[in-house]
């Protein structure tokens, strides 16, 4: 979900532009740019997932009067690039739909906290528990940080939307309740449906290209 015009303005605004300013810097300085400019691999890699995470974007639904509705796709995306870059790719692509008038420029930076920061923190977040607490195995990578992860993630995404216009004043509780709320597990299934088929794919065909899957580690030492 993501804001379209604009619901919110004064100290929200704000607020929401310094925590996204803070995080933008944090993943600058920690982008691997030495990797990026020596490796011409990543570099299409990273450009190629921003133009897919740009079209998936671009293919929404209305809900309410200034919200819409699409696939989020982080949850492939960290676990592809890692959470730094994710970042700032997904970033260019708010910045893209911003610019073409898709997006609201005055709702940039929350919706790059509610879109791009949250989703790709909450990712890294759930696969270093992962890693931590379950056997390092194909399948468990596969099925809890790419499909569970992913439903996890853009329903904190949405519910964190939700807040901050409900906190804001923009809508009413019940109104959100009726809206989106009630609807989210719904959405939560074929996002999570969509980034487990797209991290299955190339973790069979091209695993080298996941940054956070070690191969060695995942499947020859089973």
């Amino acid at each position: 979900m993501s804001i379209t015009t604009d619901l919110l303005s004064g100290l929200w605004l704000w607020l929401a532009h310094l925590l996204f300013a803070g995080v933008l810097v944090i993943a600058a300085w920690r982008a691997p740019w030495r990797v990026i400019v020596e490796n011409r691999g990543l570099q299409h890699l990273f450009l190629g997932a921003t133009v897919v995470l740009l079209v998936m974007w671009s293919m929404r639904a209305g809900i309410s009067p200034g919200l819409s509705i699409h696939f989020l796709g982080l949850t492939a995306l960290t676990l592809i690039l890692g959470w730094d870059l994710a970042i700032l790719s997904a970033t260019l692509v708010l910045l893209g739909m911003t610019i073409i008038g898709t997006e609201s420029w005055q709702g940039f930076s929350v919706n790059g906290l509610c879109l791009v920061a949250i989703p790709a923190l909450l990712t890294h977040a759930i696969q270093r528990f992962v890693e931590s607490r379950f056997p390092k195995n194909f399948f468990v990578y596969q099925f809890l940080c790419g499909f569970v992860g992913a439903g996890i993630v853009i329903a904190v995404s949405g519910l964190s939307m939700m807040a901050v216009l409900w906190l804001s004043g923009a809508y009413t509780w019940a109104k959100i309740t009726a809206e989106y709320i009630q609807y989210l597990p719904l959405i939560m299934f074929p996002e999570g449906l969509m980034n487990g088929i797209l991290m299955t794919g190339i973790m069979v065909f091209y695993p080298d290209w996941i940054r956070t899957f070690d191969a060695k580690v995942y499947i020859d030492d089973q």
